[in-house]
């Protein structure tokens, strides 16, 4: 299950981002925000099939970029990537906060 606090890097070509994500279960699926140093943004159709969590944010700082994430979900811990247009992929980790 994806819910809760997860402390997320994000390794793209400009360097490591940090991020703080949010998940909250709804009636109606799966909400949530990620925070940045400079900003916190909605997240988007997120979907949860099995381990697999897929969701759509945009950001504006330090790019103004529309990301796509795919990641697996292992208990407490995530890998995947994220997608921005034509980029190349940018890995993803991260460890639910206890």
């Amino acid at each position: 299950m994806i819910t809760g606090t997860w402390d997320v890097e994000l390794k793209t070509p400009i360097g490591t981002l940090a991020a703080t994500y949010e998940f909250t279960g709804t009636a109606d699926g799966f909400t949530g925000t990620a925070t940045s140093r400079d900003e916190t943004v909605p997240l988007v159709d997120v979907v949860v099939d099995g381990q697999r969590v897929t969701w759509r944010q945009s950001v504006t700082r330090p790019l103004r970029l529309n990301l796509d994430f795919d990641v697996i979900v292992t208990g407490d811990e995530l890998t995947g990537h994220s997608r921005a247009g034509r980029l190349p992929r940018t890995a993803v980790t991260g460890t639910r906060r206890a």
